[in-house]
């Protein structure tokens, strides 16, 4: 299963478990972009560091990625394509599509050494990237926002074989043609975050591993460009010493020595090999985040994965995630506590490398919770101490969110002019993160009851 975006200030909902064959990402609600408004904004050429985790930690995370998909199910065979893989766009193509995929297709070029390009006006794709009204997509995959399956080339060939053997990933043994299904209505960072996950899955590994700090391929959304380790995996996946249909024992023998030449700087250090959550403790973020239950439905889960995380024995992104969780369901109902939490949170990602953009969420939420609490030079301290990560990350509308919570906090310490400048300076990012006029609309409207809760303290 996927989360959806965690920028949410009050509420949030998810996505429920994609069907077997899927390999899916988070639902999130939007409507056609909105006119009237400040140019759009976008991000530079992205540039990704390189992981820092040991290579022994790299390889077993290799591993659970190649050989086992999201819903548990173990994937008997390695598979990828063999030669030029080729990419094209279909359907009812968003605007800003191609611009994305076209530089998706750069990196991967570039930091991964794949051979991918867009394929010829006519011609049949290794890839191809269907868009479809979401209403029209739900039909058929109810909250699924965007996903991957095997052997199909259309949605109408999906439709017709989506319940058969077809479709089924652990029959894979060589892939020759794959199709992500996307939105054609999802706001322009939606439809980058899904190609840039999607088409990962599409080449290289289907799995996603809760534990990964550093990764897309990670069911709490922090991350959502494709990161250095996410390279590393692609261009492991695609290592001359590895075949198709290799087992799990096979390919892990060739690991060591692939790592040391791809990632020299991972040989030394210590590794803790991490074992996968169970599903009670998935089902827990389920709840957390999930789209059903109120306020007291979403703390009993938030306790169950902290309850669950603790007797674990973590001390990763699971156990700081746990404690998000926790933070998150009191902001409204305990603050303290819920300072608390996110504190505790925060504390533990801040130990983590490869977790800036994690301490930038955490940052936002104790940002809204100062707001609210008309301490305005706190709450302008959390989002100035977020907003670089947020930038790093290219994540638009949690950059968009943290400026309307400082705008917000300056209108409340008599600095007017700077609160509607930087208000409007925010809208940019806001068209680019939350697309729709409406969307952004409720956001402001949000954050600005937030403020307006502070000002009356």
């Amino acid at each position: 299963m996927r989360l959806l975006s965690l920028i949410a200030v009050l509420g949030l909902s998810a996505c429920m478990p994609a069907q077997q064959a899927q390999v899916s990402k988070s639902y999130s609600e939007t409507s056609a972009p909105g006119i009237g408004l400040p140019a759009m904004q976008g991000f530079a050429a992205a540039s990704s560091m390189s992981p820092m985790r040991p290579n022994a930690e790299i390889a077993r995370d290799f591993l659970d990625l190649e050989f086992r998909m999201e819903s548990g199910r173990a994937l008997p065979n390695f598979s990828r394509f063999e030669g030029p893989i080729t990419v094209k766009l279909t359907g009812d193509v968003p605007a800003t599509a191609p611009a994305e995929m076209a530089r998706l297709i750069n990196r991967f070029r570039s930091e991964a050494g794949l051979p991918i390009s867009f394929a010829q006006l006519g011609d049949s794709a290794s890839i191809t990237i269907e868009f479809q009204p979401r209403a029209q997509m739900a039909k058929v995959v109810p909250m699924a926002a965007c996903f991957v399956v095997p052997r199909v080339q259309s949605w109408a060939e999906y439709k017709a074989e989506r319940n058969g053997p077809k479709v089924d990933w652990t029959t894979m043994t060589k892939r020759e043609h794959v199709s992500i299904f996307a939105p054609s209505d999802a706001s322009p960072q939606e439809t980058r975050d899904c190609l840039n996950e999607e088409t990962a899955q599409a080449m290289g590994p289907l799995n996603d591993l809760y534990h990964l700090p550093d990764s897309v391929f990670n069911d709490d959304n922090f991350n959502s460009v494709l990161t250095g380790f996410d390279m590393l995996i692609l261009r492991l996946h695609y290592a001359p010493a590895l075949r198709n249909g290799m087992n799990e024992a096979e390919a892990a023998k060739h690991l060591p020595a692939l790592l040391a030449q791809m990632n020299p700087r991972g040989g030394a250090g210590f590794s803790e090999i991490k074992t996968i959550a169970p599903r009670s403790w998935v089902a827990a973020v389920e709840g957390a985040f999930g789209p059903r239950g109120g306020t007291a439905a979403r703390l009993r889960a938030a306790d169950m994965m902290l309850s669950i995380a603790l007797a674990q024995g973590w001390h990763d992104g699971r156990l700081a995630f746990s404690y998000y969780a926790k933070g998150r369901a009191m902001a409204n109902t305990d603050p303290a506590q819920a300072v608390a939490a996110l504190s505790e949170a925060g504390r533990i990602y801040r130990s983590m490398p490869g977790a800036q953009v994690h301490v930038a969420h955490v940052d936002m939420q104790l940002a809204a919770i100062a707001l609210a609490a008309g301490q305005s030079d706190q709450a302008m301290a959390f989002a100035d101490r977020a907003i670089p990560a947020a930038k790093r990350a290219e994540n638009a509308s949690l950059l968009a969110t943290l400026m309307l919570i400082k705008a917000e906090a300056l209108q409340n310490a008599g600095r007017v002019a700077e609160a509607r400048g930087l208000r409007l300076d925010s809208l940019g990012w806001a068209r680019y993160g939350f697309g729709s006029e409406r969307q952004m609309r409720a956001r402001m409207a949000e954050i600005a009851n937030l403020g307006a809760q502070g000002g009356r303290g």
